[in-house]
Protein backbone atom coordinates (compact mmCIF):
# COMPACT_ATOMS: atom_id res chain seq x y z
CA UNK A 1 0.00 0.00 0.00
CA UNK A 2 1.26 3.49 -0.69
CA UNK A 3 1.48 5.56 2.70
CA UNK A 4 3.48 8.50 4.79
CA UNK A 5 6.21 6.86 6.22
CA UNK A 6 9.55 8.49 7.60
CA UNK A 7 12.48 8.99 5.59
CA UNK A 8 16.20 9.04 6.71
CA UNK A 9 19.08 10.97 5.32
CA UNK A 10 22.22 8.93 6.49
CA UNK A 11 24.35 11.78 4.93
CA UNK A 12 22.80 13.86 7.71
CA UNK A 13 22.51 11.52 10.38
CA UNK A 14 24.64 12.41 13.47
CA UNK A 15 24.51 9.21 15.15
CA UNK A 16 23.22 10.64 18.12
CA UNK A 17 20.37 8.31 19.04
CA UNK A 18 17.41 10.87 19.92
CA UNK A 19 15.10 9.46 17.11
CA UNK A 20 15.30 6.46 18.08
CA UNK A 21 14.72 7.14 21.80
CA UNK A 22 12.08 9.21 20.68
CA UNK A 23 10.29 6.75 18.68
CA UNK A 24 7.68 4.74 20.93
CA UNK A 25 6.73 2.03 18.18
CA UNK A 26 10.52 0.90 17.95
CA UNK A 27 10.46 1.45 14.11
CA UNK A 28 14.10 3.21 14.46
CA UNK A 29 17.26 1.56 15.52
CA UNK A 30 20.72 2.73 15.39
CA UNK A 31 22.76 0.46 12.79
CA UNK A 32 26.70 1.04 12.40
CA UNK A 33 26.21 4.57 13.90
CA UNK A 34 23.59 5.38 11.72
CA UNK A 35 19.77 5.55 12.75
CA UNK A 36 17.99 3.13 10.57
CA UNK A 37 14.23 2.70 9.97
CA UNK A 38 14.71 -0.86 10.30
CA UNK A 39 10.75 -1.51 10.94
CA UNK A 40 8.52 0.00 8.30
CA UNK A 41 5.61 -1.38 9.47
CA UNK A 42 6.40 -0.36 13.21
CA UNK A 43 6.42 3.04 11.61
CA UNK A 44 2.95 5.07 12.09
CA UNK A 45 3.62 8.35 10.01
CA UNK A 46 3.11 10.54 12.74
CA UNK A 47 6.66 11.23 13.23
CA UNK A 48 7.34 11.87 16.63
CA UNK A 49 10.85 11.62 15.56
CA UNK A 50 10.68 14.80 13.99
CA UNK A 51 11.25 17.31 16.06
CA UNK A 52 13.75 15.07 17.85
CA UNK A 53 16.91 15.40 14.99
CA UNK A 54 19.28 17.96 15.57
CA UNK A 55 20.26 17.80 11.60
CA UNK A 56 17.29 17.47 10.09
CA UNK A 57 17.71 14.17 8.64
CA UNK A 58 13.92 12.87 8.74
CA UNK A 59 11.44 13.80 6.80
CA UNK A 60 7.89 12.04 5.69
CA UNK A 61 7.79 10.60 2.26
CA UNK A 62 4.57 9.09 0.63
CA UNK A 63 5.57 5.48 -0.70
CA UNK A 64 4.79 2.07 -0.91
CA UNK A 65 5.49 0.52 2.49
CA UNK A 66 4.00 -2.32 4.67
CA UNK A 67 0.85 -0.95 6.68
CA UNK A 68 1.27 -0.03 10.61
CA UNK A 69 0.90 -3.06 12.22
CA UNK A 70 -0.18 -1.78 15.66
CA UNK A 71 -0.18 -5.32 16.94
CA UNK A 72 3.47 -6.31 16.73
CA UNK A 73 4.51 -3.02 17.78
CA UNK A 74 2.83 -3.63 21.49
CA UNK A 75 4.03 -7.45 21.37
CA UNK A 76 7.77 -5.86 20.58
CA UNK A 77 6.87 -3.07 23.51
CA UNK A 78 5.97 -6.30 25.62
CA UNK A 79 9.34 -8.88 24.80
CA UNK A 80 11.22 -5.59 25.93
CA UNK A 81 9.79 -5.42 29.20
CA UNK A 82 10.08 -8.69 30.31
CA UNK A 83 13.50 -9.61 31.43
CA UNK A 84 15.89 -10.12 29.11
CA UNK A 85 18.60 -13.21 29.67
CA UNK A 86 20.42 -12.66 26.54
CA UNK A 87 20.66 -16.63 26.00
CA UNK A 88 22.04 -17.31 29.35
CA UNK A 89 19.85 -17.16 33.04
CA UNK A 90 22.84 -15.86 34.38
CA UNK A 91 22.37 -12.30 33.14
CA UNK A 92 18.51 -11.61 33.38
CA UNK A 93 18.33 -8.12 34.03
CA UNK A 94 16.98 -7.76 37.56
CA UNK A 95 17.36 -4.37 40.21
CA UNK A 96 18.70 -5.47 43.94
CA UNK A 97 17.86 -3.74 46.42
CA UNK A 98 21.02 -3.75 48.94
CA UNK A 99 18.77 -3.14 52.56
CA UNK A 100 16.86 -6.56 51.21
CA UNK A 101 20.04 -8.14 50.97
CA UNK A 102 20.46 -11.23 53.42
CA UNK A 103 23.39 -10.57 56.25
CA UNK A 104 26.62 -12.61 55.44
CA UNK A 105 27.67 -15.78 57.98
CA UNK A 106 31.02 -13.98 57.58
CA UNK A 107 31.52 -11.72 60.87
CA UNK A 108 32.78 -8.46 59.47
CA UNK A 109 31.82 -8.98 55.77
CA UNK A 110 31.24 -5.62 54.24
CA UNK A 111 27.84 -6.13 52.13
CA UNK A 112 27.68 -5.31 48.36
CA UNK A 113 26.34 -1.89 47.42
CA UNK A 114 25.77 -3.33 43.44
CA UNK A 115 21.99 -2.12 42.96
CA UNK A 116 21.87 -4.10 39.35
CA UNK A 117 22.40 -7.28 37.25
CA UNK A 118 24.07 -7.58 34.56
CA UNK A 119 26.93 -5.29 35.25
CA UNK A 120 28.98 -5.82 32.19
CA UNK A 121 27.97 -2.88 29.31
CA UNK A 122 27.48 -5.42 26.79
CA UNK A 123 24.92 -7.32 28.39
CA UNK A 124 23.33 -4.53 30.21
CA UNK A 125 19.67 -4.37 28.58
CA UNK A 126 19.49 -0.70 26.77
CA UNK A 127 15.48 0.63 28.14
CA UNK A 128 16.03 -1.42 31.56
CA UNK A 129 13.85 0.44 34.40
CA UNK A 130 16.81 0.90 36.60
CA UNK A 131 18.44 3.65 34.30
CA UNK A 132 15.62 6.32 34.56
CA UNK A 133 16.91 8.87 36.92
CA UNK A 134 20.09 7.18 38.21
CA UNK A 135 23.57 8.35 38.62
CA UNK A 136 25.69 6.15 36.63
CA UNK A 137 29.20 4.68 37.30
CA UNK A 138 30.73 3.33 33.84
CA UNK A 139 33.86 1.51 35.03
CA UNK A 140 36.95 -0.13 33.80
CA UNK A 141 36.72 -3.72 35.18
CA UNK A 142 40.48 -3.58 36.67
CA UNK A 143 39.68 -0.92 38.90
CA UNK A 144 36.85 -2.62 41.27
CA UNK A 145 40.43 -5.25 42.30
CA UNK A 146 43.06 -2.06 42.66
CA UNK A 147 40.77 0.06 45.02
CA UNK A 148 39.94 -1.65 48.33
CA UNK A 149 36.93 0.29 48.94
CA UNK A 150 35.60 0.90 45.58
CA UNK A 151 31.90 -0.61 46.72
CA UNK A 152 31.88 1.63 49.74
CA UNK A 153 33.19 4.86 47.50
CA UNK A 154 32.31 4.36 44.05
CA UNK A 155 29.38 1.90 43.28
CA UNK A 156 27.02 2.86 46.34
CA UNK A 157 23.67 4.88 45.59
CA UNK A 158 24.63 3.67 41.52
CA UNK A 159 23.70 1.55 38.78
CA UNK A 160 27.03 0.22 37.74
CA UNK A 161 28.35 -0.64 34.33
CA UNK A 162 31.78 -2.39 33.87
CA UNK A 163 33.89 -2.93 30.62
CA UNK A 164 37.13 -3.39 29.15
CA UNK A 165 38.27 -1.48 25.92
CA UNK A 166 40.96 -3.56 25.19
CA UNK A 167 39.53 -6.94 25.56
CA UNK A 168 36.05 -6.74 25.24
CA UNK A 169 34.92 -6.53 21.08
CA UNK A 170 33.87 -3.65 19.46
CA UNK A 171 32.97 -0.42 21.06
CA UNK A 172 30.59 1.13 23.13
CA UNK A 173 29.86 4.32 22.05
CA UNK A 174 26.86 3.44 20.19
CA UNK A 175 25.45 1.12 23.44
CA UNK A 176 25.97 4.04 25.66
CA UNK A 177 24.19 6.61 23.60
CA UNK A 178 21.12 4.63 23.32
CA UNK A 179 21.33 4.47 27.18
CA UNK A 180 22.02 7.94 27.84
CA UNK A 181 19.71 9.21 25.14
CA UNK A 182 16.99 6.92 25.81
CA UNK A 183 16.65 7.55 29.88
CA UNK A 184 17.00 10.08 32.39
CA UNK A 185 20.33 9.57 33.72
CA UNK A 186 21.18 12.29 36.20
CA UNK A 187 24.98 11.94 36.05
CA UNK A 188 28.03 9.68 34.70
CA UNK A 189 31.27 8.73 36.71
CA UNK A 190 34.02 7.49 35.23
CA UNK A 191 36.79 5.25 36.84
CA UNK A 192 39.45 4.12 34.90
CA UNK A 193 43.16 3.05 35.57
CA UNK A 194 45.99 4.91 34.57
CA UNK A 195 46.84 2.53 31.68
CA UNK A 196 46.50 3.88 27.92
CA UNK A 197 44.52 0.97 27.22
CA UNK A 198 41.77 2.42 29.54
CA UNK A 199 41.72 5.86 27.79
CA UNK A 200 39.01 3.92 25.78
CA UNK A 201 36.40 3.80 27.98
CA UNK A 202 36.61 7.46 29.11
CA UNK A 203 36.83 8.12 25.18
CA UNK A 204 33.63 6.34 24.81
CA UNK A 205 31.68 7.55 27.61
CA UNK A 206 32.93 11.61 26.56
CA UNK A 207 31.51 10.75 23.47
CA UNK A 208 28.40 9.13 24.11
CA UNK A 209 27.71 12.08 26.56
CA UNK A 210 28.02 14.70 24.00
CA UNK A 211 25.90 12.29 21.24
CA UNK A 212 22.78 11.98 23.91
CA UNK A 213 22.23 15.27 23.50
CA UNK A 214 21.81 16.10 26.69
CA UNK A 215 23.60 18.32 29.92
CA UNK A 216 24.90 15.22 31.94
CA UNK A 217 27.49 15.77 34.24
CA UNK A 218 30.31 14.05 33.90
CA UNK A 219 33.26 13.02 36.30
CA UNK A 220 36.28 10.96 35.56
CA UNK A 221 38.26 9.10 38.45
CA UNK A 222 41.74 7.55 37.60
CA UNK A 223 43.16 4.64 40.04
CA UNK A 224 46.79 3.58 39.58
CA UNK A 225 47.84 -0.29 40.00
CA UNK A 226 48.72 0.38 43.66
CA UNK A 227 45.01 1.43 44.52
CA UNK A 228 45.52 5.19 45.12
CA UNK A 229 43.74 8.05 43.08
CA UNK A 230 45.71 10.21 40.61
Amino acid sequence: MKRKIIKIDETLCNGCGLCAAACHEGAIEMVDGKATLTREDYCDGLGDCLPACPTGAITFEEREAPAYDHAAVLAAKAAKAAPQSCGCPGSMSRTIRPEHQAPSPAAGTVPSQLRQWPVQIKLAPVNAPYFDGCYLLIAADCTAYAYGSFHQDFIQGKVTLIGCPKLDEGDYTEKLTAILAGNHVKEVTVVRMTVPCCGGIQRAVQTAVAASGKDIPLHVVVISPDGTLQ
